[in-house]
């Protein structure tokens, strides 16, 4: 576009641009303010505003574009929004204004003043604090303002807490802060009268527009500074003319625009980017607003594929082969660094770390140095793979002297290992720095401010020579033989110095090194060949020259930067386009260039044919040229000429090939072979399926991968052997998706490819576990998958699958275990016993011991019941009867536990008795004395064995006395009481002979009563308190009964007689007297006949009767 804005009527003196609304806003000298908007192509006033009594001496846009503070000379700022209202206005009295700026934020505003002074106020207008110039400590007098500018972090910081607000004097004094209160601000002395100052669009370069001093008037005096937000100075441009008044930044910052006298130069920008280029990946780093850290990405260009990384503090990045090193801060509080190896997808191999700062990193086959100004860090970081037995002896002789090694730039090190890696003498001052480093396999060569080069030998550092040059270098190249070295000075002039060379000075000694005549201007990329000393890329403003023997080619018009030179092709990088769009970096963006050898040889070999052109290659003998012959060659079917170039470019493979080729009789089919080596594999197979050659199709694409089209090749046709294949290309298919975590679509090919392994892999990866589940039915028993998809259930806790699983293939020890780790126990016990396993004895009680630690002691008993352990079972079931008679709980729930006790006590007898009867198979009698020996060793050894319905009986005769005594049958009741004085031990003797007192008296059978009385009062577990309470009851009772029984009964006769105890009826209590009575198959206790109709069970283990 190019328009002339038509509205001033004054000369323009203040202009500012809104980003965000891409408006541009212009003043003049009658203070007239005109905000223009771009409407179809054409620019046109939108707003127009003139306050007609002072000037505008600048104006500025906030970091949102939403607000304009404009100042005028008189002191008035008038704050208006993007749509045109005023927001807010005031009158700095007796002040005169001339520069104004916004925080980040918008929360504050800086005002300068005519006298230099800068006045800090809030975003209302406020007055707050003067700011403090500490740029202008130990000056006298007043200095104009040449600038303010405060980067608004649009586009990231280089680093966290970096320096953003720069002010600038006219006298050329300049200070960077982080904010407006910094007291400790990065200052700068330009030594230059400066005009005006700006920003880059990522806060990471200002540049700085005026004119030396004190140079004559005649002269080009006008220069642009260009700095570091750290105060670094990075270059010096001059700009011819007599008088620069603007810069201004483009957009991107790639170019600067200069204003002088009635003209505008352009000067392009070439930013020094952290990047570089390692095994077809090129690794460049950027910053986003959102991040503090440096987002670097490793852009693999062959597959298009990218990988992020997120690096705090990036110093630089170095590659070289198939490594990357990128060096960084260690910590923002600690002068710590660290030099990071890593591969070509970003993956971190080796971390190292420093204390000097490596402000200069370059990297060898097998070494990375690191130089700071004052010393130089030797790292060997791999041992090279390809290296001859001579230099892997060198190799080992320096790992021995270990990896690391330092050096100070003043030492004279010898070469016999004697850098220790001792930081203490690296931080030691220099009056010469270090300013630039470059290093091959054999050398290393570091250059100094004054212009002194040193040589030093590696692995071995040793110092071999020192060299003097004619100016300071800013990056050193060395070519791929160490015989040269190219020298890129500040200003960009590139030079080239022969290592070897011997020549006599001007004083008549000899000496080793020359200066080489070329030289060239505006460098600022240069890349030797890998594989000619003699051949040299150089970038020269927009243009790239190869050179070979310091003879340039014509030029080629490019941007990129240099990523590879060899094989007569460079390679290079778009990168300025790349960073317009980090994220998403553009194949198109990659540029190979041929060499004009490449170029010639190809277009002669096209115009005058394979003979003559082999002649030329023979006078420029290059292996890449042998090999452009051998497949020119290969295309007309001249297979001798062809295998004589692939001998020449030592191409075995192409050897090979040819070879193979020699051997095939049809021409069309050495034409298919052709086209498939030189990758053009659809004419390939279209020639073999011309051919009814399916098979080499078919053959051609499975080389290739290509599984999808073999699979539609299979389907054209049919054979026996297509089964085979067909199966094959399925499940490479199916592995082409697996791959990708397709598992959905993996799955539909590996059940057509009849992979069960790979299908049972998808299947758990898609949780589908019917799916899984089916598989492992559907497999024969034995199958080497079962345990694999066994393993697979238990790690999603399926217990019964997995079992299922682990049973098919024969593993029931598994199928335990299982069991065992998913605590299904009562499985884990039935899968034992149905496979007879020996350890189920101590699975059982590692089960029981988990269950009693969880408190859950009936289902212990559960368990050992199921698994026939009747008298563990037993032992645990008498524990919770005794337990719970301590309790005192319901006298039924306990008498139905101890029921429970002795069955499970009758079961273990009987359980042995069968165990004794299968072992003897002699007499009855031996078989049921063996059974009555071993019940005897139980019941030596527990109390319940020994009788184990004692505690039953108890609690029986403990509520059929009271049912009876309720029930008014007195003399039952107490016949029944009587019994209960032989279960002292189960039932507390308070409660048998208080229950028996209240029988006894109830009946009138004050004797017995008595006795009960004396007992009670003689317990040694009462308290004082309670026997004085039986003792005041006794004395009631028997003041008026006396302590005498009168019933005399036939039972009395009997127990009197002594003729040992009666059975007992459990139904009444009483003792049987008669012969005939009903005893219970399973407890063995009686019931008198005439009661057994009233009863369908044992009225005390309630089995059926």
């Amino acid at each position: 576009m190019n328009q002339t804005l038509e509205g001033h009527s004054g000369s323009v003196q203040v202009v500012t641009w809104n980003e965000q609304y891409h408006k541009l806003t212009t003043s003049d000298q009658n203070g007239l303010i005109i905000v223009w908007i771009i409407y179809k192509g054409a620019w046109y006033e939108e707003m127009i505003n003139n306050r007609n009594k002072s000037v505008v001496r600048s104006m500025s846009w906030n970091a949102d574009g939403q607000k304009i503070c404009i100042v005028y000379e008189d002191g008035a700022v008038i704050v208006g929004s993007v749509d045109g209202n005023r927001i807010w206005g005031k009158d700095l009295k007796g002040t005169h204004l001339c520069h104004v700026a916004w925080s980040s934020d918008s929360k504050v505003l800086l005002f300068g003043m005519a006298n230099g002074e800068i006045h800090i106020y809030d975003s209302n207008g406020n007055f707050i604090v003067k700011m403090k110039l500490s740029c202008l400590v130990n000056l006298t007098g007043t200095f104009r303002i040449a600038g303010i500018h405060w980067y608004h972090g649009t586009e990231g910081y280089v680093e966290p807490d970096c320096p953003c607000l720069a002010i600038c004097y006219e006298n050329g004094r300049c200070q960077i802060m982080r904010d407006e209160n910094d007291h400790n601000p990065v200052l700068i002395d330009t030594g230059m009268n400066v005009v005006c100052i700006q920003w880059n669009h990522c806060g990471s370069v200002l540049a700085l527009a005026g004119s030396l001093k004190g140079t004559s008037p005649d002269k080009d005096v006008n220069v642009v500074q260009f700095y570091t937000p750290f105060g670094e100075h990075l270059r010096t441009l001059k700009v011819p003319g007599k008088q620069i008044s603007a810069l201004s930044w483009e957009g991107g910052g790639l170019k600067i625009a200069l204003a002088v006298d009635s003209y505008i130069y352009f000067a392009n920008i070439r930013p020094d980017y952290k990047w570089g280029y390692c095994s077809n990946t090129v690794v460049y780093a950027y910053t986003r607003p959102d991040r503090p850290e440096y987002c670097v990405i490793f852009w693999d260009t062959k597959n298009n594929e990218k990988y992020v990384k997120y690096v705090k503090s990036l110093i630089s990045i170095t590659t070289y082969g198939d490594f990357c090193v990128l060096a960084t801060k260690a910590d923002e509080d600690q002068p710590q660094y660290v030099l990071v190896l890593c591969n070509s997808i970003g993956t971190p191999l080796d971390p190292k770390y420093i204390d000097i700062g490596p402000l200069f990193v370059t990297m060898t086959r097998t070494h990375v140095i690191a130089a700071s100004k004052e010393a130089f860090y030797i790292w060997q970081y791999r041992v090279a793979k390809k290296l001859t037995a001579m230099e892997i002896n060198q190799v080992a002789r320096t790992r021995k002297e270990g990896r690391e090694r330092i050096y100070h730039i003043d030492d004279t090190p010898s070469g016999s290992g004697d850098g220790h890696l001792d930081y203490s003498k690296a931080v030691e001052g220099t009056r010469d720095p270090i300013c630039a480093i470059t290093a091959s396999d054999k050398i290393l060569l570091v250059g100094r401010e004054s212009g002194t080069i040193h040589r030093y030998s590696l692995p071995n550092v040793g110092i071999i020579q020192k060299y003097t040059l004619n100016c300071r270098a800013h990056q050193l190249s060395l070519n791929c033989n160490s015989s040269r070295v190219a020298i890129i000075d500040l200003s960009g002039v590139l030079t080239f110095f022969d290592l070897d060379a011997r020549v006599t000075s001007s004083t008549g000694q000899q000496v080793i090194g020359e200066q080489l005549k070329l030289e060239r201007r505006d460098v600022w990329d240069m890349k030797w060949a890998k594989d000619n000393p003699d051949l040299f890329a150089v970038m020269e403003k927009t243009r790239m020259y190869v050179f070979r023997n310091l003879d340039p080619e014509e030029p080629i018009q490019t941007s990129g930067y240099i990523c590879n030179f060899e094989d007569l092709e460079i390679k290079s990088v778009l990168l300025d386009e790349i960073l317009k769009n980090p994220e998403r970096p553009n194949k198109d963006y990659i540029i190979n260039f041929e060499i004009r050898s490449l170029r010639d040889s190809r277009a002669l070999i096209e115009e005058v044919g394979i003979e003559e052109s082999s002649q030329f290659i023979e006078d420029n003998p290059h292996p890449r040229l042998w090999r452009l012959l051998a497949e020119a060659a290969l295309q007309k079917l001249d297979l001798q000429t062809a295998e004589q170039a692939f001998v020449r470019c030592k191409d075995y493979q192409g050897i090979k090939f040819v070879k193979r080729l020699g051997n095939l009789q049809s021409e069309s089919m050495k034409q298919a072979e052709v086209a498939a080596y030189f990758g053009r594999f659809e004419e390939a197979e279209r020639m073999y399926l011309d051919m009814d050659r399916r098979d080499l199709a078919i053959g051609l694409r499975m080389k290739l991968g290509d599984w999808f089209r073999v699979l539609q090749l299979l389907k054209t046709g049919s054979g026996d052997s297509d089964d085979a294949l067909l199966e094959q290309a399925h499940n490479a298919i199916g592995d082409y998706f697996a791959d990708r975590q397709k598992w959905l679509n993996a799955v539909q090919y590996y059940v057509q490819g009849r992979n069960q392994e790979r299908l049972a892999e998808c299947y758990y990866m898609l949780e589908d576990y019917q799916g899984l589940e089916n598989l492992a039915n559907s497999l024969p028993e034995n199958n080497k998958l079962l345990p694999d998809i066994a393993h697979m259930f238990v790690r999603v806790g399926m217990c019964e699958q997995a079992v299922s699983a682990f049973l098919k293939c024969n593993r029931p020890k598994d199928a335990v275990d299982t069991c065992v780790h998913l605590n299904q126990w009562n499985k884990a016990v039935e899968l034992a016993k149905n496979h007879n396993m020996k350890e189920i004895g101590s699975l059982l009680a590692r089960y029981a011991t988990h269950l009693l630690e969880k408190n859950k002691i009936l289902d212990a008993i559960e368990l050992y019941r199921k698994a026939n352990y009747f008298f563990e079972a037993a032992k645990l079931m008498f524990k919770i009867a005794d337990e719970e008679a301590k309790k005192r709980t319901k006298p039924l729930r306990v008498k139905k536990l101890y029921v429970l006790s002795a069955l499970l006590m009758e079961q273990c007898h009987e359980q042995m008795q069968n165990a004794q009867r299968g072992k003897v198979k002699g007499s009855e009698t031996a078989s049921a004395l063996a059974g009555l020996l071993e019940e005897d060793v139980l019941s030596s050894t527990n109390r319940f064995a020994d009788n184990a319905w004692r505690g039953a009986e108890a609690y029986h005769f403990f509520i059929l006395a009271q049912r009876q005594l309720y029930k008014g049958s007195v003399d039952a009741a107490l016949k029944t009481a009587l019994h209960l004085r032989d279960y002292e031990d189960i039932i507390p003797a308070v409660e048998i002979y208080s229950l028996l007192a209240v029988c006894a008296c109830a009946n009138r059978a004050f004797d017995t009563c008595s006795k009960a009385f004396v007992k009670l009062e003689s317990l040694e577990t009462l308290s004082q308190e309670q026997r004085q309470q039986y003792e005041d009851l006794a004395l009631e009772i028997f003041a008026r009964h006396c302590p005498k029984n009168n019933k005399k009964t036939d039972l009395d006769d009997v127990l009197e007689s002594g003729d040992g105890k009666l059975p007992v009826c459990v139904a009444t209590g009483d003792p049987i007297l008669e012969y005939r009575f009903w005893m219970c198959s399973v407890c063995k206790h009686c019931m008198k006949a005439k009661e057994r109709s009233n009863y369908n069970f044992c009225p005390l283990c309630h089995c059926s009767a």
